[in-house]
């Protein structure tokens, strides 16, 4: 089910997406970390925009998720909520901001929305960190799940294969989404896991299921937006889409520059004062 953008609401809330789920209209979701790239997404029409910890990789350089600070996030969802105008705004919480210490993760949440205006946070993890999510909610902040691949976790894991695809660990994400569902969460990322076992867990959850690599049966579809637009060329999983290739355009461009400038075309006598 399609609705023209000029027909969508003003501000795109948690209601609003429970309502996008009812109507069967699916939910598109993108990274953002800076100014620039939020206000064009937002303006295109992007229904949720996630400052993902992944800004640790595309915007940092680092090989994992985990190094990435609060402050850091903090600076960067600030930096997005900025631009924006529709889009709902959720932020990652980093590793070490929330798990093993509900108190600190409740500071850390409340952190984030009081210093950056976002309107959710986002957790990895079922059952391990529900009183985490308990304390968070508690604030009357709303949390947005994630399950299946965990990026948090990958010294755990050892490996970004493909999760749940046995049946003791697609039974144990099936009983943690519920979990989540129950405690509270207003909607939840299956990452990289079994196509089938997506659509099981969208259809038995009234809460919106926004997938990344868990098949087309979920309720929205997220990318981190440097892989989407081919900034990023050294990581080509499965589920990537890359809808455009900028990094070989921005090469081009200053390939060109550099040209223009040793064979002093630019500036011509029309740019200079």
């Amino acid at each position: 089910m399609s609705v023209a953008l000029a027909d969508k609401p003003k501000r795109i809330t948690t209601h609003v997406l429970q309502e996008m789920k009812i109507r069967g209209e699916k939910i598109a979701m993108l990274t953002a970390y800076d100014y620039s790239m939020a206000r064009i997404i937002d303006r295109a029409g992007i229904d949720l925009i996630l400052v993902g910890d992944s800004a640790s990789n595309v915007m940092a350089g680092y090989e994992t998720t985990i190094p990435i600070t609060l402050d850091e996030m903090i600076y960067h969802a600030s930096s997005v909520v900025r631009a924006v105008e529709r889009s709902l705004v959720v932020v990652d919480m980093p590793f070490g901001s929330y798990q093993g210490n509900s108190k600190e993760a409740l500071n850390s949440a409340i952190r984030i929305m009081k210093e950056t205006g976002a309107g959710a946070v986002k957790l990895e993890g079922g059952k391990e960190i529900q009183e985490s999510i308990i304390r968070i909610l508690s604030a009357g902040i709303p949390v947005m799940g994630h399950l299946g691949l965990t990026p948090q976790s990958i010294h755990k894991f050892g490996t970004f294969v493909v999760r749940a695809r046995d049946d003791e660990e697609a039974k144990k994400l099936v009983e943690d989404a519920h979990l989540l569902e129950q405690t509270g969460c207003f909607s939840i990322v299956l990452e990289k896991i079994p196509a089938r076992l997506g659509a099981q867990v969208a259809e038995e959850l009234k809460i919106p299921i926004i997938g990344i690599g868990a098949g087309r049966y979920v309720d929205g579809q997220v990318l981190v937006l440097h892989d989407m637009l081919g900034i990023t060329q050294d990581f080509s999983p499965r589920f990537l889409r890359r809808y455009h290739n900028l990094s070989q355009e921005i090469t081009s461009a200053v390939n060109n520059y550099i040209t223009d400038i040793k064979n002093l075309e630019f500036p011509n006598d029309k740019e200079q004062y």
